[in-house]
């Protein structure tokens, strides 16, 4: 992986990049878990499960949601869910995962920035009890405001936003050294898109056929004041030193109590990830 100057068009080489990982990732995802037990979530809904909202009943939407199995997770925990992502491979194996394993999730393919548009013509609308936003979501967007504004739209008065997502501090240090030294490489604020070749991706085994992808960074102020400009108000925002992934290879390593994983070496120094929950007064 090696980061370099952004290619013009960051939304065509992402799809393409997205639609490649799909057969990777029918490889895992804790599929099999999935099938063999039917109160099985995915542990990245798991992890925060003690700081969400109770959700049973609510009709919830999950942006950016891949093969849908988060999505899966609320919808066994209660919600009545709709989950929206710009992949056609995506879409298509989340309907396919969905038919299989009865969860009654509806899906839409549409890019986040065009949400509203997308739900209206799927006929699915919008005001939404919550929003779920899984972790890796934010990075893939060039403009964190933007972001917010269409979030707001999609809610009912009184709505809340649950965003897990990697902690803009990891997002800006680059890959391990052989001296186990952790370097800053990458922006911390949002600005220019930093584009990633990578043949393999975190599931699955196989190579990714669109190996480029663009990325962005945002820092948490940014992220704040999106959300407070569009009349959100924080009620938790909490910190953490582990991600579901290795994003430093031998300098991480596995959290047997979660399944993440975090720094080998005094990982107090690094913020990896944090929970957000914000309101729409």
């Amino acid at each position: 992986m090696s980061g370099m100057s952004q290619p013009d068009d960051y939304l065509s080489i992402n799809r393409a990049n997205w639609d490649s990982r799909v057969p990777l990732h029918l490889q895992g995802y804790d599929l099999d878990r999935f099938r063999s037990d039917p109160n099985f979530i995915s542990k990245v809904v798991a992890f925060d499960q003690p700081r969400l909202p109770e959700i049973r009943g609510l009709r919830g939407l999950h942006l950016q949601c891949h093969i849908g199995t988060d999505t899966i997770s609320l919808s066994r925990m209660g919600a009545l869910m709709t989950g929206l992502d710009f992949s056609p491979a995506a879409i298509q194996a989340a309907r396919a995962l969905d038919a299989e394993l009865k969860a009654g999730v509806t899906y839409v393919q549409g890019e986040v920035y065009r949400a509203l548009e997308a739900l209206s013509n799927a006929k699915v609308g919008a005001g939404f009890d919550f929003i779920y936003t899984g972790i890796g979501a934010l990075c893939w967007l060039p403009n964190i405001r933007q972001w917010a504004s269409v979030v707001r739209t999609l809610f009912k008065p009184g709505g809340f936003l649950f965003l897990r997502e990697g902690h803009p501090m990891l997002w800006s240090v680059g890959e391990s050294r052989p001296d186990g030294v952790i370097e800053i490489l990458y922006d911390y604020f949002e600005g220019r898109g930093i584009a990633f070749e990578e043949t393999h991706s975190y599931e699955g085994t196989g190579e990714v056929g669109a190996p480029l992808s663009i990325s962005f960074n945002h820092g948490l102020a940014e992220i704040f004041n999106a959300l407070w400009q569009e009349g959100f108000e924080i009620e938790v925002f909490e910190e953490h030193d582990s991600v579901p992934w290795n994003p430093l290879a031998d300098e991480f390593e596995p959290v047997a109590e979660t399944g993440e994983w975090r720094l080998k070496e005094n990982p107090r120094r690094l913020a990896a990830s944090y929970t957000l929950v914000a309101r729409l007064s």
